[in-house]
């Protein structure tokens, strides 16, 4: 095994990597050999910690992703009993443009229960070790949303609930309610967060380090933009898409990617890495979400969790991608 390291997950006991497996690729981009190569290769390597979502799959093949964990669970070998399991709710499982059923989506009492049972089935599992909400329900009330999980939690099954892509004071009204009730409440944000996107600073990040929740940055390379794309693309490699391109036609971006990547070349580190490091030295981060394709991939990845950036490149880093400051301050004045 690499010499992974671990933290507690917010204030829990629960210890977990300081990588999380993304698997949103496995079935869209990734096949299910592939897919089961890759988790194998992570938990290996002493990732612990399997994040996924119901709607993962996508299109009209929403599931899939949640199917393929599940066939790599049943082929034993403690594999499940070794893995930290994270999965969502909240989207409709109907194909894409299909019609929706009411009920069959958002956090009702009765959508959470009916989206437990059908995650439990595709992974081959009888609980999952933390349940999100995958975004804000407006129309759900937040006392109705914990009655469903604390039956789900005396029935075995699920341990935990998680938020991802919560504002702050949702955050502070799920736990503040939760609290009232002597409930443990929200136990981890997922949000986007790297060094183009530092918005999270603002209020996400301190309002889960201020109620115990483990920040989990996904996207941590911004689509690509801080993996090293522009000399990717001056060496004839692949040319950036998605997220990434649509950031590199603004003239301002690109020259801080440039920057970026001229600072980390002077100093011998691969971006992608130190990307994924930056993020391991933000206050209230357990770890970001990696979604490897290949083991040259997750090798990087890995390389990132030893990485220690010395001061003079957090201050270059800082310089390029300066961040918001804290609220109120960032906007008010």
């Amino acid at each position: 095994m690499a010499d992974m390291k671990y933290t507690q997950l917010g204030r829990t006991g629960l210890k977990v990597s300081r990588l999380v497996l993304g698997t949103m690729n496995f079935g869209p981009q990734t096949d299910e050999a592939t897919s089961h190569a890759i988790m194998d290769a992570a938990q290996a390597s002493g990732i612990n910690y399997f994040d996924t979502a119901n709607v993962y799959g996508w299109g009209e093949n929403k599931g899939r992703t949640e199917e393929i964990i599940g066939t790599w669970f049943a082929q034993g070998g403690g594999r499940r009993d070794k893995t930290v399991l994270a999965t969502k709710v909240f989207g409709n499982m109907a194909g894409d443009g299909g019609p929706v059923w009411p009920n069959h989506d958002h956090l009702s009492a009765v959508n959470i229960r009916r989206a437990v049972d059908a995650s439990l089935k595709r992974l081959q599992t009888d609980y999952i070790d933390i349940y999100q909400f995958h975004h804000i329900d407006r129309r759900t009330p937040f006392e109705e949303i914990w009655q469903a999980i604390d039956v789900l939690i005396q029935q075995g099954k699920i341990l935990y609930a998680g938020s991802s892509n919560f504002p702050g004071y949702k955050i502070a009204q799920a736990n503040e309610l939760a609290a009232r009730h002597g409930r443990m409440g929200l136990v981890s944000e997922q949000c986007l967060y790297n060094l183009a996107e530092r918005r999270a600073e603002m209020e996400v990040i301190p309002a889960a380090q201020d109620y115990g929740l483990g920040v989990i940055p996904w996207s941590p390379l911004h689509g690509g933009l801080l993996g090293g794309v522009l000399k990717k693309e001056s060496e004839g490699g692949r040319r950036s898409q998605g997220r990434s391109a649509s950031s590199l036609a603004n003239t301002k971006v690109r020259e801080q990617v440039q920057a970026y990547e001229d600072l980390l070349d002077k100093h011998g580190i691969e971006p992608g890495e130190a990307a994924l490091a930056w993020l391991l030295t933000r206050p209230g981060v357990t770890g970001p979400i990696v979604g490897p394709r290949t083991q040259e991939q997750l090798d990087s990845a890995l390389r990132a969790v030893e990485l220690e950036l010395s001061e003079e490149v957090l201050s270059g880093l800082d310089e390029i991608f300066p961040g918001p400051g804290p609220s109120p301050e960032a906007f008010a004045w």
